[in-house]
């Protein structure tokens, strides 16, 4: 197992090092077009994959992964919501926003990772780790569906304060650069800032998502590769939705029955083990039906504005 382990980080850092230092060699506004074209490619790098699962680890696995991937997907669109507030907060241009995403996704990797061993082996070593896990999931949904619009505020973070006491911060960007010396003295610049608060937001995400993978499945090279695709196409897919995000009105509530339903699957695992098509099954379904009612209210919305005109 260690070879495929190796196998698929070596993937990893050509397509980040191919993404970087060929793709996006210069920092530029990604268009809606070139987006959409490299979420596709990440989403079929993703099935690819899976057939790869399917092939040599059996079905049940290649389901797992289906699920895990569809979820993490669906759960890493609230993160797209935060990226808008943040660039809006920092004012970081649109050129600079893929380099932000870029290095944030690379420090998302490497802090997925962590959580999802340490949950892992908090499961393996307390079974009733579960049941835990289970109620912050439905805890964590029934609270997404009350909450209100978020307000980002990073200066009031602890972390971006304690940053600032140590290191100093420039007033303004130095194009596409993190830090810079003025005057000897070596300074981050707000691009920088962005990009941590970026990190920081992450970290608060994949405190939901994980317990919710682990109800899929609990075999660690599932679980993270999964994590690792649905992140490495988040950028893309950024790119490609921000300006169609705020029509998706329902998204929230859809995503917090898909919390609420795997935290059920997973308060209820040693009663009733429901297999992966289910789980998959109602997963799609709710994505789909909060999808279709955002549409149908967008309709909806268009024909009242269109009868006011007409007033």
């Amino acid at each position: 197992m260690e070879w495929v382990w190796i196998g698929f980080f070596a993937f990893i850092i050509v397509m980040l090092a191919l993404d970087l230092g060929v793709l996006h060699r210069r920092s530029h506004v990604i268009k809606t077009k070139e987006a959409v074209l490299m979420s596709l490619f990440w989403i079929g790098l993703a099935l690819v994959f899976n057939l790869g699962v399917w092939l040599f680890m059996g079905s049940e696995k290649a389901l797992e992964f289906t699920a895990a991937y569809t979820m993490e997907k669906a759960l890493s669109v609230d993160n797209l919501f935060v990226f808008i507030l943040v660039f809006s907060y920092f004012c970081v241009p649109d050129k600079w926003q893929y380099k932000v995403l870029f290095w944030g996704v690379i420090g998302a990797l490497v802090f997925r990772g962590l959580f999802i061993f340490a949950g892992i082996a908090l499961v393996e070593q307390f079974s009733w780790m579960v049941y835990i896990f289970g109620a912050f999931l439905i805890f964590t949904g029934v609270k997404m569906l009350l909450q209100r619009e978020k307000e980002i505020c990073p200066d009031k973070n602890p972390v971006i304060r304690l940053f600032r006491r140590f290191m100093p911060v420039t007033e303004e960007f130095h194009e596409d650069k993190f830090f810079v010396r003025h005057k000897g003295v070596l300074m981050a610049t707000p691009l920088f800032l962005a990009m941590l608060f970026v990190e920081l937001t992450d970290v608060v995400f994949a405190v939901d998502s994980i317990p919710a993978v682990l109800a899929i499945s609990t075999d660690p090279f599932i679980v993270y590769t999964s994590n690792a695709f649905a992140i490495l196409g988040l950028r893309s897919l950024y790119f490609a939705l921000a300006s169609a995000l705020p029509a998706f009105h329902y998204l929230k509530y859809g995503l917090a029955a898909i919390l609420a339903f795997v935290g059920v699957k997973m308060l209820l695992s040693e009663i009733y083990h429901m297999p992966v098509i289910v789980s998959l099954t109602a997963i799609l379904g709710i994505l789909a039906i909060s999808i279709l009612a955002s549409v149908s209210h967008n309709k909806g919305g268009k024909k009242k504005a269109e009868k006011r005109t007409d007033a």
